[in-house]
């Protein structure tokens, strides 16, 4: 018995609209393409290297996830606010593949967050832990809840600098090259730390 020459002349049977398998087929790339994302982290409450460490780590952990890349870690005034108004940051990137869509990716970034007390009180405020999806794979989406590549990352030395780090030739998703981004922004307030150094995880 043949289901699929019974299934097509089945007057019953409705065919999927295009725009469906089209919207499927977008939904389930990542289930078997591992696809490469950039992930931006900060912290500037705390013992800021070891809450980095941490937040790597757990992403490491992450099922479906890979820490493939750490960078340097630099030293940075807080973005946004008055000089001198809060501690300076300690700032890092990494690169990961994964299969987690953006969407679950950023819930493991939220669940980081949360378990290391972020706080959300004001915009700009001094948090224990960043955890910024930067790109991912050459996805550009204005979705207010997860906006990619992150709107600013363009105009953050202490972004551009650590990626270009782990990957000199790394272009933003509808911005170019980030070497020439970085090229053309001031790095003033950013501070190479050589003395600090964050692990791969295990």
């Amino acid at each position: 018995m043949n289901n699929g020459l019974n299934a097509q002349s089945d007057p019953t049977v409705q065919p999927v609209p295009a725009s469906v398998v089209q919207a499927v087929d977008a939904a389930d790339t990542t289930l078997s393409n591992p696809k490469w994302a950039v992930v931006a982290l900060g912290s500037n409450l705390g013992n800021r290297l070891d809450t980095l460490q941490g937040a790597v780590d757990a992403l490491g952990d992450t099922p479906g996830l890979r820490v493939k890349a750490v960078s340097p870690v630099y030293e940075t005034e807080p973005w946004g606010v008055e000089p001198g108004s809060q501690p300076s940051y300690l700032n890092a990137v990494i690169a990961v593949k994964t299969t987690l869509p953006p969407s679950s990716l950023l819930e493991r970034a939220h669940a980081i967050e949360e378990a290391y007390d972020r706080v959300r009180e004001e915009r700009w405020g001094p948090r224990t832990i960043d955890v910024d999806i930067v790109a991912y794979a050459d996805v550009v989406s204005d979705d207010p809840v997860l906006t990619l590549p992150h709107p600013r990352a363009h105009l953050r030395a202490f972004v551009l600098a650590p990626w270009h780090d782990i990957d000199p030739e790394a272009q933003l998703p509808g911005h170019g090259p980030v070497a020439a981004l970085l090229a053309e922004i001031s790095p003033a307030g950013l501070t190479p730390r050589p003395d600090l150094e964050l692990r791969l995880p295990e």
